[in-house]
C-alpha cells in the first residue's frame, strides 16, 4: 500500500497582515525604538494619506511596524528606504521588509554530520554560511534558528520559513538539491520542527 503523500504543514490562521516586518541587528532595533514617536510621524508624512503607522515594537524576528490597514508593496518600499536612510542605522544590516506569512517546515536531508577530514561536527554558523551562498534560498526568510539533528552518520537540518498561504516558496524549495562540501543534499517537506534535543546515545 502506498504511503499517503506528505502535505506541507501550515500553522498560521488569519494572520495580522497590517504588520511590516524588517530584520535588522538588535542594536539598530533598539536605537530605532528609542525614537519611535519621531519615526512614526516621519513615516506617516511619507506614506499615502489613508495609511497611518499606529505603533512600532520588536519581536524575535525583527522590527515590527503596525499600520492601520494592510499596506501595499509601494508602502513597504517607502518604510524600508526610510529605515535604511536613518543615520544611526547600519543600512547593510537591514534586510528587505516583508509582510507576515504562514510558517512552513522544510528540512534538508543527508548532510554530513562531521566536517570532512575532521572530528568536528557541523554547526549552525556553518549551515547559515552555506545557505546564504546557495541561490535557492535567496528569497527565503527564516522564522527561527536552524536545527541540526544528527541521524548517524549524517544529519538533517530543519528550516522554519515564512511563506504565503499557497506555500509558493516551499513548493519552489521542495526536491531542490545543492552541495554541502562534497555531499549532495535535498530539501523535503516536513510536518514541523520538533525542537527536541537530540539523543546522545546513537
Amino acid at each position: 500500500m502506498d504511503k499517503p503523500k506528505l502535505c506541507i504543514n501550515m500553522t498560521t490562521k488569519s494572520f495580522f497582515y497590517k504588520q511590516i516586518i524588517i530584520s535588522m541587528s538588535e542594536d539598530d532595533i533598539n536605537k530605532f525604538i528609542v525614537s519611535s514617536s519621531n519615526h512614526i510621524s516621519n513615516l506617516n508624512c511619507a506614506l499615502k494619506p489613508d495609511i497611518f503607522i499606529d505603533f512600532i515594537c520588536k519581536d524575535y524576528w525583527g522590527l515590527i511596524i503596525i499600520a492601520n490597514k494592510v499596506v501595499s508593496i509601494s508602502d513597504i518600499n517607502i518604510v524600508e528606504n526610510y529605515i535604511k536612510n536613518i543615520q544611526s542605522v547600519d543600512a547593510s544590516e537591514v534586510q528587505s521588509a516583508w509582510l507576515p506569512q504562514s510558517k512552513l517546515y522544510p528540512k534538508i536531508l543527508s548532510t554530513s554530520y562531521l566536517l570532512e577530514g575532521t572530528n568536528a561536527s557541523i554547526n549552525i554558523s556553518m549551515v547559515k554560511t552555506i545557505i546564504k551562498s546557495t541561490y535557492i534560498f535567496n528569497d527565503i526568510h527564516f522564522v527561527s534558528k536552524l536545527y541540526v539533528i544528527k541521524v548517524s552518520p549524517k544529519s538533517n537540518i530543519w528550516i522554519d520559513i515564512w511563506d504565503s498561504q499557497s506555500g509558493f516558496l516551499a513548493k519552489m524549495l521542495i526536491n531542490q538539491c545543492f552541495n554541502v562540501g562534497s555531499y549532495i543534499t535535498i530539501v523535503q517537506g516536513a510536518y514541523m520542527n520538533s525542537s527536541i534535543s537530540q539523543c546522545k546515545n546513537c
